[in-house]
C-alpha cells in the first residue's frame, strides 16, 4: 500500500503532511531531509507528522527542511486545524496550541511570549528588548521565545535588508546556542508592519507565522503598534493580537493544495 501526504502552504510557507495516527511514519532526520529536497524530493520548507496524543487531539511534529526537528510552527499549525476540521488541542514540542478552523484557514492561540534571557536561550545575560550587539546594521534587536526562538530587528525598509547575507550568520552565531529565526520588520501604517524572515534550518521564507507573532510582540513592547497587528509577508498577511499576560492569537489563511502518494522507505 502506497504511503500517503497532503501537501498544504500558509501564505506560500509549504508542508508536507503526514498523518500517521493509525499508521506509525519513522522519521529520521536525514528521511525528513530528503523528502523536503526540491530536486529529489518532494519539496517542502517544513514535513510535517501527525501522531496520537495522550494529552490532546493530536501531537504534530515539525522537521526543517535540514532534517531539524523544532517546536513551533504556526503557518503549518494552521494548515494542521484545517485537515482536523473542528476546534482542537494540538500537542507540539513548543506547548499545547489551541486551533479554530476558519474560513479560508484557521485561528490559533499560542502560549503566553517568553523574554528572559535563558529562555530564549542565549548564551549569555542581556537586556532581550534592546540587545546590545549588531550584525553590520542590524543592531538592538529584540528576543522573544513564542515556542521558537526569534530575534526581530526594526529597520527603516525590510526589503533592503541582506537578510541572505546576514541571516545565516546571525542565526548560527554562538550568542545562540540553539540557532535563531532572523526577522526584520519596518513600519506600514500605525498597526502594520511589514517583515522578511529568515528561518533556521530553512532559510528566507514567504511567510512565518511564529516569527509574526514574536515580530508583533516585540513591537507592541516597544511602543510602535497596537494590537491587533497586521504583519505583512511576501505571500501574504496575518492578524496578530496580543496583550501583557495574555497568549497570543493568530489568523490567517491555510490552503491545501494536493494529496499524493509515495514510498518512505525511497527516502532512506
Amino acid at each position: 500500500m502506497a504511503d500517503r501526504f497532503t501537501k498544504m502552504h500558509g501564505l506560500g510557507n509549504d508542508f508536507v503532511v503526514i498523518d500517521a495516527r493509525v499508521a506509525p511514519v519513522e522519521m529520521t532526520p536525514a528521511r525528513a531531509h530528503a523528502i523536503a529536497d526540491r530536486r529529489h524530493g518532494i519539496g517542502c520548507d517544513q514535513l510535517i507528522l501527525l501522531e496520537p496524543s495522550t494529552s490532546a487531539d493530536v501531537r504534530m511534529r515539525i522537521f526543517n527542511a535540514d532534517g531539524g526537528e523544532v517546536e513551533a510552527c504556526g503557518n503549518a499549525t494552521r494548515c494542521v486545524a484545517t485537515l482536523i476540521g473542528k476546534p482542537a488541542v494540538i500537542e507540539t514540542l513548543g506547548g499545547m496550541l489551541r486551533v479554530t478552523p476558519a474560513d479560508g484557514g484557521a485561528e490559533v492561540t499560542l502560549g503566553e511570549p517568553v523574554f528572559d534571557w535563558e529562555h530564549i536561550p542565549l548564551a549569555m545575560p542581556m537586556d532581550t528588548r534592546d540587545m546590545p550587539v549588531a550584525w553590520d546594521e542590524l543592531e538592538h534587536g529584540a528576543a522573544v521565545n513564542v515556542g521558537n526562538p526569534h530575534i526581530i530587528f526594526f529597520v527603516p525598509e525590510a526589503d533592503a535588508v541582506a537578510l541572505d547575507e546576514l541571516g545565516p550568520r546571525i542565526e548560527t552565531d554562538p550568542l545562540f546556542p540553539e540557532r535563531v529565526n532572523v526577522n526584520v520588520a519596518s513600519l506600514d501604517g500605525p498597526d502594520r508592519l511589514q517583515l522578511r524572515v529568515w528561518e533556521r534550518g530553512v532559510g528566507l521564507t514567504q511567510a512565518c507565522g511564529t516569527g509574526a507573532c514574536a515580530t508583533a510582540v516585540a513591537a507592541i513592547r516597544a511602543g510602535l503598534v497596537q494590537s491587533p497587528v497586521t504583519i505583512a509577508l511576501p505571500g501574504g498577511d496575518l492578524i496578530i493580537r496580543w496583550a501583557n499576560g495574555e497568549p497570543i492569537i493568530m489568523s490567517g489563511a491555510a490552503t491545501r493544495v494536493f494529496e499524493g502518494e509515495t514510498d518512505w522507505a525511497q527516502f532512506g
